[in-house]
């Protein structure tokens, strides 16, 4: 708490020598979309005639400080026309923008929705940006629109499988990544045991990944931010779109609830392969009953009370049901999984120069499992729910300074595992449920800071906390594992506190319009772990948190970069270099399998570090657009319990990463796009010996992932049909017709290896071979929205 207090007074001290009176004023307002009132995030505001501006921050909001004067502010957003504002600066003022959308220059925009040049002259680095229509032009798989899978097109992100929504950056491991949803964290962004997200595209305004160096604004992982922002809903017209899939329906309604004041939006989308399977399963049959589905609905509703005030109150429900019935072996079983969020956040606009957003934040994760077989039923839940608060603070202290500063603090619950069950009239419920609380707390001071036109650096000190409290029972065992005596902490007991700083430095120099360096050197510090024996997004993963036993990871990461636009804008470049020092890196021992321990009594600690190169080359104008992402790159981990101690790749290990994206508009009607993907099989452990003890057939492992499986590659398709399009441009009803092919020329990728026996010893003609195991062959889909 002493180190909290001084960091608060530093940050006082330092806010109250920049609010020094001067003769200048502040030009303050919101950027907004004037077809449906949503705020324009990073909308730019320069003055003509100058380099100078600023960018207006998350919710829309900018502030300007110049001398008395007459000026033209130049206001400015991708995919929107420009507008100029001549204004007479005599003292301070609000100054509102509505910007109007394109109506066909919009087609070309691809990439991303910002400035020209921002890439050159900001100082973020590793920050993806991707607009909601961008996604919706790439091929899908069966159709479904997915943001994860978007975001692995980019160099440095890498799929956690075949079809697969889960993802890694950089080396690191799943839970490394922050995936927050308006704020809120997600924990397991699966549908269908991982193969699409659970984010909803058509109530997606905004997906931003930041890899490279993080922001003092964000911390509690390693690798990634991962920052999905719902839409607001149109405070204009009411709108009602939605679409008809290979394996899902969406609908989405939006409106005013009263004009220019408050709007709303509701988005459902629901599964029906079980609704169609259905007819067709006989009562009769022993699988009647099976089935699997899974839905979510967002909701959101904000409310403007004036330009210093707003209200946003925004929520996701989203559920995995999976039932397998045999009536033949009297067994059945029950899979339910699934996220809930809600955020409600207050904007408030203390001065013409100083913003602040408040946020209370829920969100639950339950995962459940159920099997029952005649008289034995078994039960298994896990989960994690937190209670979550943030202040932040945006000041505008002129052209070159943009501060920001704020705090957090999080209360979890972590159920780990929770076994019962019953045998007839006997119940089996042990005291296993290994529930854990924490309280986690930050403060943050970050500054954007430009030094000259060719200087820009963004200076941050973030202070991380952790403390795991009762109630907790620690067991104390001996040599061979059994319980010897125990030591209880009451309600709010202290078991175990952690913290620490993490700086975070990020450089920029641009010696002209054109060409930029940038240099990062971030740490930050990661309290809650996911443990798991498989790929990402998988329900049976479990979350824990840091403890007497579990240590925070922490890692220190280093980047540069070089950046580059020519031929006016159209196209950008860029190359990034990294290296990234992982401690206290989690995996389960050797030979693990689940029991009624603690789970934390399973693990083992170890190193991890990831080196590597990314290049990037993508065209942003023209009906022509597209990208290419290179990354060459190493993953290592040791552990001395592992391996003989000795280092090994990890299984997200992959030394070559290609992807190219091609996007065409041919006319009002039609567009294309095309995928392809190439990357260095995945890692794996196999068996390189096989013998007998007793007459039964044993297998001896040979280094762990010391066997890399063949490539991956796979090209997809897909064409946009709109009819209509183009002799009726103002109609209220449009819709489309989204084809696409996923895996185009069936390549059968590895998604795991097996061996299988055939013969006998005895016979002579015993015969042990791998085989390989393929998800997807092609696969044709055809998706029918709509909007009106």
């Amino acid at each position: 708490m002493k180190i909290a207090c001084r960091l608060f007074l530093l940050l006082s001290c330092f806010f109250s020598t920049l609010s020094y009176a001067q003769q200048r004023f502040v030009i303050s307002g919101y950027v907004r979309d004037s077809t449906s009132g949503e705020s324009l995030m990073g909308a730019s505001i320069g003055i003509k005639g100058t380099s100078s501006g600023v960018q207006a921050n998350t919710y829309g909001f900018y502030a300007i400080t110049l001398p008395a004067g007459e000026y033209t502010l130049a206001f400015s957003f991708m995919g929107y026309e420009a507008q100029e504002r001549t204004v007479q600066v005599k003292a301070s003022q609000n100054l509102n923008t509505s910007l109007v959308p394109k109506s066909f220059q919009a087609r070309e925009i691809v990439i991303t929705e910002k400035r020209k040049d921002e890439n050159v002259k900001n100082t973020e680095m590793g920050k993806v940006e991707l607009a909601t229509e961008q996604m919706k032009k790439l091929p899908a798989l069966m159709g479904e629109v997915d943001p994860l899978k978007a975001i692995q097109l980019m160099p440095g992100v890498q799929a956690a499988g075949e079809g697969n929504a889960g993802f890694y950056v950089r080396g690191g491991g799943p839970d490394q990544n922050l995936i927050l949803l308006d704020e809120a964290p997600v924990y397991n962004t699966g549908h269908l045991f991982g193969f699409f997200s659970v984010f909803n595209a058509d109530a997606i305004r905004d997906v931003t990944l930041i890899k490279g160096g993080m922001p003092a604004s964000y911390g509690g992982r390693l690798s990634s931010v991962l920052d999905v922002v719902m839409k607001d809903g149109n405070n204009q017209v009411f709108q009602v779109e939605g679409g008809i899939g290979a394996i899902a329906s969406r609908l989405s309604i939006q409106g005013p609830i009263q004009k220019d004041k408050s709007s709303f939006i509701i988005s459902g989308r629901r599964t029906y392969a079980d609704l169609l399977a259905k007819p067709f399963v006989k009562k009769t049959s022993s699988f009647y009953g099976s089935g699997y589905h899974f839905h979510d609905l967002n909701a959101k509703i904000n409310y403007r009370f004036s330009d210093k005030d707003r209200l946003f109150l925004s929520g996701y429900v989203g559920r995995d049901v999976f039932r397998y019935r045999n009536a033949g072996r009297s067994f059945e079983t029950d899979i339910p999984w699934g996220n809930n969020t809600a955020t409600l956040r207050w904007n408030h606009v203390f001065s013409k120069k100083l913003f602040m957003n408040t946020s209370l934040i829920y969100n639950d994760y339950k995962f459940q499992f159920s099997a029952t077989q005649q008289t034995f039923h078994m039960n298994l839940q896990s989960g994690i729910r937190d209670y979550n608060g943030k202040l932040d603070f945006d000041y505008f202290i002129n052209f070159r300074h943009h501060l920001k500063f704020g705090g957090n603090y999080i209360y979890h619950r972590f159920t780990p595992s929770s076994i019962s069950g019953r045998q007839d009239t006997t119940t089996f419920k042990p005291d296993n449920a290994f529930r854990k609380y924490a309280h986690e707390a930050a403060l943050y001071i970050q500054d954007d800071w430009e030094i000259s036109p060719q200087l820009k650096v963004n200076l941050g000190l973030r202070y991380s906390g952790f403390r795991q409290i009762g109630p907790y029972t620690r067991y104390i065992r001996d040599g061979d594992g059994n319980k010897i005596d125990s030591v209880t902490y009451k309600w709010n007991e202290e078991v175990r506190s952690y913290g620490g700083f993490e700086p975070r430095i990020i450089v920029r120099y641009a010696w002209n319009e054109r060409n930029s360096i940038k240099a990062a050197v971030t740490r930050n510090n990661q309290f809650i772990h996911l443990v798991t024996n498989a790929g990402s997004t998988l329900p049976t993963d479990i979350w824990v948190p840091s403890t007497l036993n579990v240590k925070p990871q922490y890692a220190w990461q280093y980047a540069i970069g070089y950046y580059r636009n020519f031929n006016e804008n159209a196209w950008e470049a860029s190359g990034e270099a990294y290296y990234k020092d992982m401690q206290n890196q989690i995996e389960y021992r050797s030979g693990y399998t689940p029991t009624l321990k603690d789970p934390e009594e399973e693990f083992v600690f170890g190193r991890g570090y990831a080196y590597g190169l990314e290049l990037f080359l993508r065209k942003i104008k023209g009906k022509f657009t597209g990208w290419v992402g290179y990354t060459l790159a190493w993953t290592w981990r040791q552990f001395p319990d592992l391996n003989g101690g000795k280092r090994f790749p990890a299984k997200y290990d992959r030394r070559h990463d290609l992807a190219i994206v091609a996007m065409y508009d041919l006319n009002p009607r039609w567009s294309f796009s095309g995928v392809f993907i190439f990357g260095s099989g995945n890692t794996t452990t196999l068996p390189e010996k096989f013998y007998f003890v007793e007459g039964v057939l044993m297998q001896e492992y040979g280094d762990m992932n010391g066997y890399r499986m063949k490539p991956y590659h796979r090209l997809d398709l897909s064409a946009v049909y709109t009819p209509g399009k183009k002799k009726k441009k103002n109609r209220k009803f449009t819709s489309s017709w989204a084809f696409s092919i996923y895996n185009t020329y069936s390549r059968l990728n590895p998604y795991f290896i097996y061996f299988d026996q055939t013969g006998a010893v005895l016979n002579g003609d015993l015969e042990i071979k791998a085989k390989q195991v393929s998800l997807f062959p092609i696969i044709p889909a055809i998706t029918w929205n709509f909007k009106f």
